[in-house]
């Protein structure tokens, strides 16, 4: 997974104090490891730098993915020690994200779309099995807590015969303070691939 980074990624990261990182993401270090300790999602991801390369010990365990990899380094190198906002915006709303996302670049929130159709219902018990929390809004929602200061919500709507079913994700705006935006597009890339698989995998 490491070779799906810039090296010079990794050494701005071994170069970093860790005291610094760890306050401003939320995150341990073991100093014996040369390692960080980041929770992501529920799951413990361990961040060797010097080597490099990353480990996920919990439910997605796995494999680490190519977008969260290049998400969990960013993260710690850009993340500041700021209060979640409680303002969701959406990626358009991210100060040059109305000219960032589309094209390749468009969250791919069709993923999700084309796995659940009208079956919010799934969508609903793949959410629950996600560690999602129900919020009210859009026709069914979704709260995840993606590391300790960066939460994010997945809204469905349900298809008629004028429209299409459509998912939507947003975001608290604190994110426009920690990530740039090809990184949120990486966090956005994971979170609908994971949403996409089945309630049974």
């Amino acid at each position: 997974m490491a070779d799906l980074i810039a090296p010079i990624h990794y050494r701005e990261l071994a170069d970093k104090d860790p005291e610094t990182v760890c306050r401003h993401a939320g995150c341990r270090y073991d100093k014996d490891k040369q390692c960080y300790e980041l929770d992501v999602w529920g799951d413990s991801y361990y961040i060797y730098p010097h080597e490099p390369r990353i480990e996920c010990r919990g439910r997605e365990s796995q494999g680490v993915q190519e977008y969260l990899s290049i998400f969990i380094v960013h993260y710690l190198l850009t993340a500041v020690e700021a209060a979640i906002e409680d303002e969701w915006i959406s990626e358009k709303d991210i100060p040059g994200g109305p000219t960032f996302f589309r094209g390749p670049h468009a969250i791919p929130t069709d993923l999700i779309t084309r796995t659940y159709q009208n079956d919010i219902a799934a969508f609903g018990r793949r959410c629950s099995m996600l560690r999602g929390e129900a919020v009210e809004m859009g026709d069914i929602a979704f709260r995840f807590q993606i590391t300790e200061r960066l939460p994010v919500v997945v809204l469905y709507w349900q298809g008629d015969d004028d429209f299409p079913p459509e998912a939507r994700s947003l975001f608290d705006r604190s994110i426009c303070r920690c990530l740039a935006l090809d990184v949120v597009f990486a966090l956005a890339v994971e979170i609908c691939a994971r949403i996409a698989r089945s309630d049974g995998d």
